[in-house]
């Protein structure tokens, strides 16, 4: 969200973006849940569960209210369904002589589903709101590189002025921004929800766009019942190239994951990306086929309450080294995910690829099975603080088993089975809530789906000091300034290169454990066809078609 959050982009299975606009390819035959039947109007039943914010571009960082808000807007740039590389989608063109000074270019022509302008001053606009503290915004942190940030949204006091200074209107398709630093891959980050416009009825009538949001994507809100359901529809204002190829989604929230793959294989439901850990075994023949299991851009993790006194002393530091190797990655990734996750090894995604800034094991011997050096670790740092671990969780997504295994995992290192065991919390909304007022008082359940494909966007949002996704409130000056050096460099391979000395020290830190890489996983009904996940695991609902 970056950024999980954002974020934090949580993910409802695990916790993390965000973002996403096209995708992958389905791996499934074209026959398998396809059919020459298959009409455009027909529309898509799809799962969702409830967003924890109001559906605010710069106040979504989950990935339920991710997902419709990349349904129903369109921002400056998109990612490639293939490669995730960053394209033009409303920008004409984002240019820079030195990497500190942008001028943002748009196509004409586009207009929300109101029927107004989308024009230079909807972004401004937009950004200005989202970065002023008193706005409350959980994405207020993605501004922070704006000149004038400081200014609306100071570490303490008052802001001291309503705008930030960075940000002009040259025209109505064009508009500068000036950054507090040389960013050289801040064109990069521009699809992520935090950038997108908004529209003149958001600020004059600001409750009926948080009852029912207006944006300038493929689709717009026609209704929502809060904890219940959306019906999305195509918005015939859109201009952009992503049409919609049905008549609109419906999405139903639910609150058991075993429920809703119920409904899938009745029929009832079209598409579900919350299939249940115990479905995987069997989810192939349960669904004819129809299921994919694709990399995507999402790790998860096991994050510490360092705002909490006794997780954040020298010894606390030695005892999250050895929870962090007392966990069987490989056993747990094959017995309880049916290798629908990868051991992680460093805190990215092998999606971003060497050019992203994927470095296989970085993380080191943190990251290594060694229960011996483990007990020896957690002993040594003066045992687990309090006499007993607890790993929260939000109950209504696919956790129970995966948490079960890591405390299996843990007890059976320290020989003492009731050492850890998993602390549910009812629901993902309930669950974020609680993290985010600093509620937590022991380890749980974090994951981030990546708001844009660079290592950035894994270590920035959730680990630099008062970033919007740092659930732990982890605070180390060094490793911010190495990632403000990073930002800094002028070649987008330096960049890497220091955001990789910067995960280095983050290994030696420990504020959070990775556990493992996550795939993209979605099964659909046999009338229904088009099923694809984007590079953010998210279907591309887009293309979906039902008959």
């Amino acid at each position: 969200m970056p950024a999980a959050t954002r974020a934090h982009r949580a993910v409802i299975a695990a916790t993390s973006v965000a973002l996403l606009a096209t995708g992958c390819s389905s791996s499934g035959s074209p026959g398998s849940g396809a059919s020459s039947g298959a009409q455009a109007g027909g529309i898509v039943k799809a799962w969702w569960g409830d967003p924890q914010n109001t559906l605010e571009p710069a106040n979504t960082n989950e990935v339920n209210g991710g997902a419709v808000l990349n349904m129903i807007f369109t921002g400056l740039i998109t990612y490639d369904p293939k490669t995730s590389a960053a394209v033009n989608a409303m920008a004409e063109s984002i240019t820079s002589q030195d990497q500190q000074n942008w001028t943002v270019k748009l196509k004409p022509g586009w207009t929300f589903s109101d029927g107004t302008a989308v024009t230079a001053q909807s972004y401004v606009d937009a950004w200005n709101y989202g970065a002023l503290i008193t706005d409350k915004q959980v994405n207020a942190s993605f501004f922070q590189y704006v000149q004038g940030f400081a200014d609306v949204a100071p570490a303490t006091g008052s802001p001291t002025a309503q705008t930030m200074s960075g940000l002009k209107v040259v025209d109505d398709t064009t508009f500068t921004v000036a950054l507090s630093q040389k960013f050289s891959l801040w064109p990069q980050t521009l699809g992520y929800a935090a950038y997108y416009p908004l529209p003149k009825s958001f600020f004059s009538n600001h409750a009926a766009y948080l009852d029912k949001p207006i944006g300038n994507g493929p689709y717009l809100i026609d209704s929502w019942t809060r904890s219940q359901s959306m019906q999305l529809r195509p918005s015939p204002s859109y201009a952009g190239t992503r049409k919609p190829k049905n008549g609109g989604i419906d999405l139903k929230v639910y609150t058991d994951t075993n429920a809703a793959y119920a409904d899938l294989q009745a029929g009832n439901l079209d598409v579900d990306n919350g299939i249940p850990n115990a479905a995987l075994k069997t989810v192939q023949s349960d669904l004819d086929g129809r299921f994919l299991n694709e990399p995507a851009g999402i790790i998860q993790t096991i994050t510490f309450p360092l705002y909490q006194p006794q997780w954040n002393t020298a010894g606390a530091k030695l005892v999250r080294q050895g929870l962090s190797m007392a966990i069987d990655r490989p056993t747990i990734t094959k017995v309880v995910f049916t290798n629908t996750r990868t051991p992680a090894t460093d805190f990215t995604s092998p999606v971003l690829g060497s050019a992203g800034g994927f470095k296989a094991g970085l993380c080191g011997a943190a990251c290594t099975y060694d229960p011996a050096k483990a007990k020896q670790l957690i002993e040594q740092g003066g045992g687990i603080p309090g006499g007993k671990l607890t790993i929260g969780y939000n109950a209504d997504g696919p956790n129970k088993e995966w948490v079960d295994a890591v405390c299996n995992s843990i007890n059976n290192t320290l020989g003492d089975t009731g050492a850890c065991v998993g602390q549910p919390v009812g629901t993902f909304a309930e669950f974020r809530n609680q993290v985010t007022s600093q509620q937590m008082t022991g380890p749980f359940q974090g994951a981030w789906q990546m708001d844009y494909p660079l290592i950035q966007d894994f270590l920035q949002p959730l680990y630099t000091t008062g970033a919007s996704s740092n659930d732990s409130h982890y605070s180390n000056p060094q490793f911010d300034a190495m990632v403000s050096q990073a930002n800094a460099q002028p070649q987008p391979a330096q960049s890497i290169t220091d955001f990789q000395s910067a995960e280095q020290l983050l290994a030696a830190d420990l504020p959070a454990v990775p556990l493992w890489y996550q795939n993209g996983t979605a099964g659909w009904s046999s009338r229904t066809s088009g099923v694809a996940l984007d590079p953010f695991s998210v279907p591309i609902y887009t293309d979906i078609t039902v008959r």
